[in-house]
């Protein structure tokens, strides 16, 4: 299932796409390493890339929707999208990080009713320039209640803004920021606006990168920027919604990612690990090595079967059926968390090799830490989680199957997502359905006996009114929540594509594992209740061992020893 650039053939996509994705990877492949590690060390800007994106019209045809495009091939469709990410995410987080703050500005004015600027976006993104968020500050973050871009009206109808925003990518270059305001005579909702500012205009002041790498991360200020109502892309409770629907569907691109760095990084470091001899053994005949990258290599591939279900949801989304704002926080945070997981896994094998300047690894070591922290931290995101949880457990609906979604449409509805709230109302099919479908795994049978716990401590031995107030116990039942979660989707993909059994017991090893580390945090928790407690204790479980299936998922990674290695 991993991605690898010797063998890739994307035959699943239309031509178009098929050639584009296969001319990004050609493009990577015959750089080369040297110059992939060079450019990182020397933090040299990747405007290469953006020359080759733009010759290709990459980011035109990926990101423009259909209902702006100018041909047919163009379209916002989250399939392609997410497997350009992974693909990005596999030759560096730069490359990938341009792309996702040009998804991330482009959100507001796809949004937007305001046809004169959807235009402009879209006539920009043809001439191959890249995009801005300008949606955070230096003081709040992206606490966009607080924010201080002030607009002052004009008294001819438009505004002059002036403020400072912090942590936006692109925006020493982005032919079109999307910034995020309000207004100095109205209070409240109501005064909040989105407008669109370009950051080649003499008002706007390109402060400095505020990060020490490829990337450039700006802090910039507005001085006076005459905004036109032309320029003005929401206004009230609705900029706010297109801020939080924004990041609704940029968020989503951080899983993706984080399994492209993991694929490179694992292919090294198997190849490293299995070609190494110590104490007159390879390194992958001592039992610890081979439970870590076992274990390393079973989280990759659970990533990417639940970033690949989720796909199918957020394409059948619509206003009836809003479960892809369950599964999107879990991609960002449960996926990208693992991430770190499969990365420092491997590292205790590879030791001191992971620091080495003229590999991948160390390149990869340092951004997969990026990734959870990026469009919310794994505590906000969490704490959405939550949100879900009674309907999610104990109240299911009736849907249609999903399929898979790889059809070539144009996904409208993430532009047309209405207003940002009703989360708690959202209702979910049956989750034990796809756990019903495979009990006779051994593991999958042994974790839905503690999902089922985790209902039993919900409805006996729900959280109190105090310890809701407690984040920091929440969060723990928060991470039980999500393994639950986060299964499901993963043998739903499992069952759509035809994952063997033993990496599908494999993942759920390392699931029930998870449970039982999460059970013993709740336990030692200084709110938690004496029956929570013994709740606690009571489920953790020790998953079925097999050592004829291990033996047998041991040999797909040996399989990746030497199967891939980027050209000098």
């Amino acid at each position: 299932m991993l991605f690898n650039p010797r063998t890739y053939d994307p035959v699943q996509f239309d031509e178009p796409t098929r050639r584009l994705l296969r001319a990004t990877v050609d493009w990577f492949e015959s750089r080369g390493k040297k110059a992939l590690i060079d450019t990182y060390v020397d933090r040299a800007w990747y405007g290469d890339f953006l020359e080759f994106a733009a010759k290709e019209g990459l980011f035109a045809e990926f990101l423009t929707p259909a209902s702006a495009a100018d041909t047919d091939g163009k379209r916002w469709d989250t399939a392609r999208i997410a497997e350009l990410n992974e693909i990005l995410g596999f030759y560096g987080l730069g490359y990938w990080y341009t792309w996702q703050v040009t998804i991330l500005g482009l959100g507001p004015v796809w949004q937007s009713e305001n046809e004169a600027v959807r235009a402009r976006a879209a006539k920009l993104l043809t001439e191959g320039h890249v995009m801005a968020f300008g949606l955070s500050e230096r003081s709040h973050g992206a606490d966009i209640y607080s924010t201080d871009m002030i607009l002052t009206p004009d008294g001819e109808g438009g505004f002059t803004a002036s403020g400072s925003k912090y942590y936006i990518g692109n925006g020493n270059v982005a032919g079109l920021v999307s910034v995020f305001g309000r207004r100095s005579d109205v209070d409240g909702p109501e005064g909040y606006v989105f407008f669109a500012a370009d950051s080649r205009h003499e008002a706007y002041h390109l402060v400095k990168n505020v990060v020490n790498s490829q990337m450039y991360v700006s802090e910039f200020r507005l001085d006076e920027y005459p905004v036109r109502a032309e320029d003005v892309l929401h206004t009230g409770k609705a900029a706010f919604d297109a801020a939080l629907n924004t990041v609704n569907v940029g968020k989503f691109n951080l899983c993706t990612a984080s399994v492209g760095i993991c694929e490179h990084a694992m292919y090294e470091a198997v190849t490293h690990a299995h070609n190494r001899v110590l104490y007159g053994k390879k390194v992958t005949d001592f039992p610890h090595v081979r439970r870590e990258l076992a274990d390393a290599y079973i989280r990759l591939n659970a990533m990417k079967l639940f970033a690949d279900r989720a796909v199918d949801y957020f394409r059948s989304a619509s206003p009836e059926d809003r479960r892809y704002l369950l599964f999107n926080p879990m991609t960002k945070m449960k996926v990208t968390t693992e991430g770190e997981k499969v990365i420092d896994l491997m590292w205790d094998v590879i030791a001191a090799k992971g620091f080495e300047a003229d590999t991948y690894f160390d390149k990869a070591a340092r951004d997969i830490r990026g990734l959870p922290k990026l469009e919310g931290t794994v505590h906000v995101n969490l704490a959405l989680i939550l949100k879900f949880m009674a309907n999610y457990l104990f109240n299911p609906a009736e849907y249609p199957a999903v399929p898979t979604r790889l059809d070539p449409a144009d996904d409208a509805f993430l532009f047309q997502q209405g207003p940002a709230r009703g989360l708690g109302a959202i209702r979910f099919h049956d989750w034990r359905t796809a756990y019903d479908a495979h009990a006779h795994l051994p593991n999958v049978a042994r974790f839905r006996e503690q999902a089922d716990g985790l209902c039993a401590l919900l409805l006996s031995h729900a959280p109190s009114a105090e310890q809701q107030q407690d984040l920091d116990f929440l969060l723990e039942i928060g991470q039980l929540f999500a393994l639950v979660v986060y299964g499901q989707l993963v043998l739903e993909q499992a069952e759509l594509t035809g994952v063997d059994a033993d990496l599908l017991d494999g993942v759920f090893d390392v699931l029930v594992r998870d449970f039982s580390a999460h059970a013993t945090e709740l336990h030692g928790k200084s709110s938690t209740t004496d029956e929570q407690a013994a709740w606690a204790l009571a489920h953790v479980r020790r998953p079925v061992a097999d050592a004829e299936r291990a033996a047998r998922v041991w040999a797909q990674v040996e399989g990746l020893s030497g199967a891939y290695e980027m050209q000098p």
